[in-house]
């Protein structure tokens, strides 16, 4: 073999190598940002929802969390959309309780806001009232349904018994 043949082999050997060391590298990296926190600022965290809490808030909210969130987090908000298993980390589960009570509105508005992979950022495709409207809607998710204050009216059951 002449020696421009074997210093061109030598020159592809160590690209090769050089390319597998990279994409280790990468994939390493990967692991490391898949489960890291979010990084929300403290003055975002303490944002209160200026958005009242409505039934025609709620409903255009929902409208837009089925055009834009449920493919991901589902239609429930339990992270197992269509698409959700396409994504590492996968979508959170909107319906723990514990974990959103862990959370603020300001973190949350953040979070649709802002976005990380594989979630996008939607201050550009979203109003601010329209995120603070969704910020509503996922909390909902988390909350337990709403109980009425009505209690059944036992004197009739009274009635009922005194009669037999």
């Amino acid at each position: 073999m002449s020696t421009d043949a074997q210093l061109n082999l030598k020159t592809r050997k160590i690209l090769f190598v050089s390319l597998l060391v990279l994409i280790c590298i990468v994939l390493v990296y990967a692991g490391f940002q898949k489960d890291r926190p979010w990084v929300v600022p403290v003055e975002v965290k303490k944002l209160k929802n200026p958005i009242a809490s409505t039934e025609s808030t709620l409903k255009a909210a929902r409208g837009i969390y089925m055009d834009e969130c449920a493919e991901c987090h589902g239609e429930y908000g339990k992270g197992d959309g269509p698409k959700a298993m396409m994504h590492s980390p996968g979508p959170a589960d909107l319906t723990d309780a514990r974990q959103m009570n862990t959370v603020t509105d300001g973190e949350i508005f953040y979070q649709i806001s802002e976005g990380r992979k594989p979630m996008p950022s939607f201050k550009k495709r979203l109003t601010e009232d329209q995120r603070w409207g969704l910020v509503l809607f996922v909390r909902s998710f988390s909350q337990p349904a709403a109980v009425t204050d009505k209690k059944p009216d036992r004197s009739k059951d009274a009635a009922v018994s005194s009669k037999d």
